[in-house]
């Protein structure tokens, strides 16, 4: 693929890039080019592109309006081989790097996974990013700066094993400390009135002080034409007081805790919230994060237009908040505007709305973000009585004259039953809330927002998911990228729909044999990765099958084990069920508190080990874990899959986003009719994916009727379904490190709340019929190639159009 920087070229060919880089070298470590190991030598490239990078930026804008997406996480994945895309000079960098002795890619393969996110919400708000870099949109995230990621997933004895993520160990070359920017965060304290001359103010006294430090990341837009920011906090002690007297005394923990518990706030991502500690620990880094990215907002924007402008803010500047945990923007701008800039009130909460827009991730009431009030109250006093007051305010100008308004607001109001809730903050303070998928957004309005929705139904809107095609298109997949420039160009990698022309090419022989031979290529690929990391033995001439996501209920991997076994027993009992000969590879992770989901880990490994180890069945079925699921191993594993496991049950999840990468690549979705699965079905055509189980309506028809019984399905197939279940815990899967009676217990006491075993023969079925179709090669590559024909609506690029358009009101 070639130049696509423009005028803005980083080297003018391979040996200037050489000579630059040489120099870079000498001035990083002082040692010459072949004196560094492979990691002091990407260390070197990823620093010479970041300041470059920065350079760049300060030209990249004028007087555009600026667009702040507030985010817990930000799952970037590494960087150099993107921004080398980005830049168009991968060829020259890959060229210099094969004159000095090394491979472009054994440099890249040293990057790590910044851990700053977990799951689809950090790698959606890292799409974003790219994509309004992409369009040339002013746009820079907000977010914490996590001394170690969530954990790292190993598996020992069939059980998930968190170990530390230090990802900063070597640092992290893209970041720019900046001191001079550092903020001042309060927490805890007594609120104080303050009255003078017939005015009154607040002041918020003692506490805690914490500074707020920020740590700038370069996002580089496609083309090089707009370069942004990622600002990430670091919390430290706001002042130093070590204890000299502790220390002398050999109590040296005593001696540095005021940093201790400062930097706490910023050390882990999401720390485990069993207990108060960790729950308030939490609620920190959200407040935190939220302060001192509206803090350095209003700096920003008084420094450019003045103090007397407040009323404009909306004009010039939008918040956009990614779930609730940036939910406390309004009420803490309002505290800013009020307390520090003496903004009227009634002023202050036009400017809070006019400005921020909310995205809701959620259709399940019950997982909308709480907060005790006293514990919120206790940490946050003065940002607790804007809450307060707005909602008084929210309840008094309640419409009285709607039937029913008594439940309604009682549905509606930010505080009830002892509780902050973060949804209803967000919606109230927000001018626009979009969901993520067109089922997702019907949902909110029908059933989890609905009272809001009854009220301002102008304010709702929907937005469906999009990611990025260049990352885990034209960076994860070489082989397939090069194919499609081959006989498309590259415009498709500034313009996804520009797949499209690949629908010329569906029943082009020449075409469908070299897209075979490439996933062919990604399929050693990544069986060799499995091999390394796993020890699992995968036969590259089977099907591959995944299904690759955070571990949770809803998502079902449960109900893809249960196939695997059903399968598992078929073969042996029935000498005449010859099943297409398959792979099914899991990766993902689950919370560190949510044991359900690890055991569901542990099963699928005990399952795999009974699988594998079996000769009777290993010419037919073989099951890997791929352990610590990120960015970087999702592009080894999006490329080579072939079938794509999207089967949480309808209605459960919100869109979606690795149903979209797998689609781009090439796999045929094996799915329910469930969040952004609905719209893939709708592009690319009922024969060219597979879809299975009850649809959503018919799910609230199950539930509503309470006839629901899993102990009937249980009994009228003892056979199959029955000794699916009884596995469980009759030993056979044992071996490796016991039973599950507690995933039984979910199922049979608890009444399998999550459909396991009312889509069990929809799914094995579809699931058979799918991989029967797999020996019609042509059939079957002409519709992988017709996925990614059809996946450049799925591309980061049209969803930030909309928000853009439709919410922000800027052109991109």
């Amino acid at each position: 693929m070639g130049s696509a920087n423009g005028d803005r070229e980083l080297f003018k060919d391979k040996d200037d890039f050489v000579a630059q880089y040489r120099e870079a070298c000498e001035t990083f470590f002082a040692k010459k080019y072949d004196e560094l190991s492979q990691q002091e030598r990407f260390c070197v490239l990823a620093g010479l592109i970041a300041n470059k990078s920065r350079n760049l930026k300060v030209d990249s804008h004028k007087d555009d309006k600026e667009v702040y997406y507030f985010s817990l996480e930000f799952l970037l994945g590494p960087l150099l081989d993107n921004y080398l895309l980005n830049f168009g000079i991968r060829a020259i960098v890959k060229a210099g790097c094969a004159e000095l002795g090394t491979t472009l890619e054994d440099l890249v393969a040293q990057e790590v996974d910044p851990g700053l996110g977990n799951g689809g919400l950090g790698r959606l708000a890292a799409c974003f990013l790219d994509s309004m870099a992409a369009l040339g949109i002013n746009g820079n995230g907000n977010g914490m700066r996590y001394r170690y990621g969530l954990f790292r997933q190993e598996i020992e004895g069939g059980r998930q094993v968190e170990k530390m993520d230090n990802w900063l160990e070597h640092g992290f070359p893209w970041e720019t400390r900046k001191s001079e920017a550092a903020v001042l965060v309060q927490f805890g304290g007594h609120v104080v009135r303050h009255e003078e001359g017939g005015r009154f103010w607040f002041t918020q006294e003692g506490g805690d002080l914490i500074k707020a430090v920020p740590y700038d990341v370069p996002i580089v837009g496609y083309g090089a034409k707009t370069v942004n920011n990622l600002r990430l906090w670091s919390a430290e002690p706001a002042a130093e007081d070590f204890d000299l007297d502790a220390f002398n005394a050999g109590n040296y923990a005593k001696a540095v805790k005021f940093r201790s518990d400062a930097e706490a706030i910023s050390q882990i991502l999401y720390p485990n919230d069993s207990g108060e500690h960790g729950r308030l620990l939490r609620l920190k880094q959200e407040y935190l994060f939220v302060s001192a990215g509206l803090q350095t907002i209003l700096r920003s924007f008084e420094n450019k237009y003045g103090p007397d402008k407040w009323a404009d803010f909306g004009k010039h500047v939008s918040i956009h908040t990614n779930d609730t945990h940036p939910a406390m923007c309004g009420p803490e701008l309002m505290r800013i505007l009020v307390d520090d800039k003496r903004v009227d009130f009634d002023l202050a909460f036009k400017i809070a709305h006019e400005t921020i827009s909310y995205t809701n991730h959620t259709v399940m009431p019950e997982a909308l973000e709480k907060w005790p009030i006293g514990i919120f109250r206790e940490l946050l006093p003065r940002t607790y009585m804007f809450i307060e007051e707005i909602d008084r305010r929210y309840r008094e100008g309640f419409p009285h004259d709607v039937e029913g308004w008594q439940e309604k607001l009682a549905n509606t109001a930010i505080l009830w039953d002892g509780q902050v809730r973060m949804a209803n903050l967000s919606v109230i303070f927000s001018h626009s809330v979009n969901g993520v998928s067109a089922l997702h957004t019907g949902i909110l309005e029908a059933q989890t927002l609905h009272d809001f929705y009854a009220l301002e139904p102008e304010k709702f809107n929907n937005k469906t998911n999009g990611i990025s095609h260049r990352r885990f298109l034209g960076n994860a997949n070489p082989s397939y990228s090069r194919l499609i420039c081959d006989v498309i160009g590259e415009g498709w990698l500034r313009d996804a729909n520009e797949l499209a022309q690949l629908g010329r090419y569906e029943d082009d022989p020449s075409f469908l044999e070299e897209f075979e031979k490439a996933k062919a290529w990604d399929k050693r690929r990544l069986a060799d990765y499995i091999r390394r990391t796993s020890g699992v033995e995968l036969d590259c001439a089977m099907v591959f099958d995944v299904q690759v996501k955070r571990f949770h209920a809803y998502k079902r991997q449960l109900l893809n084990v249960f196939k695997i076994l059903d399968v598992y027993n078929r073969i042996l009992s029935d000498p005449s069920f010859d099943p297409r000969p398959t792979a099914f590879i899991f990766s993902g992770k689950a919370a560190q508190s949510y044991s359900f989901a690890k055991e569901v880990i542990r099963l699928i490994n005990s399952v795999a080990e009974a699988v594998n180890g079996d000769a009777r069945v290993n010419d037919k079925i073989r099951v890997a874990f791929v352990p610590n699921f990120a960015v970087s191993s999702a592009q080894l594993i999006y490329p080579a899959a072939e079938i794509s496991e999207q089967i949480s049950w309808a209605g459960s999840e919100a869109s979606g986003t690795s149903n979209m990468k797998l689609m781009m690549n090439g796999a045929i979705t094996l799915g329910t009719y469930d969040g952004a699965n609905v719209e893939i079905c709708d592009l690319v055509g009922e024969e060219n994916i597979k879809i299975f189980g009850l649809r959503t309506e018919e799910v609230d028809a199950l539930r509503a009727g309470g006839t629901y019984w899993a102990w009937d399905l249980y009994n009228r197939d003892r056979e199959r379904l029955g000794r699916v279940i009884d596995e469980l815990t009759d030993g056979t899967l044992a071996h490796l490190s016991g039973n599950f009676e507690s995933i039984r217990d979910e199922l049979m006491v608890n009444n399998d709340h999550d459909l396991v075993l009312a889509d069990f023969y929809t799914y094995v079925s579809a699931w058979e019929e799918l991989v029967g179709a797999y020996g019609d090669r042509r059939g079957w590559n002409r519709a992988a190639v017709h996925n990614t024909a059809r996946s450049g609506y799925f591309s980061s690029d049209r969803t930030i159009r909309e928000y853009a358009a439709d919410i922000w009101h800027i052109e991109s």
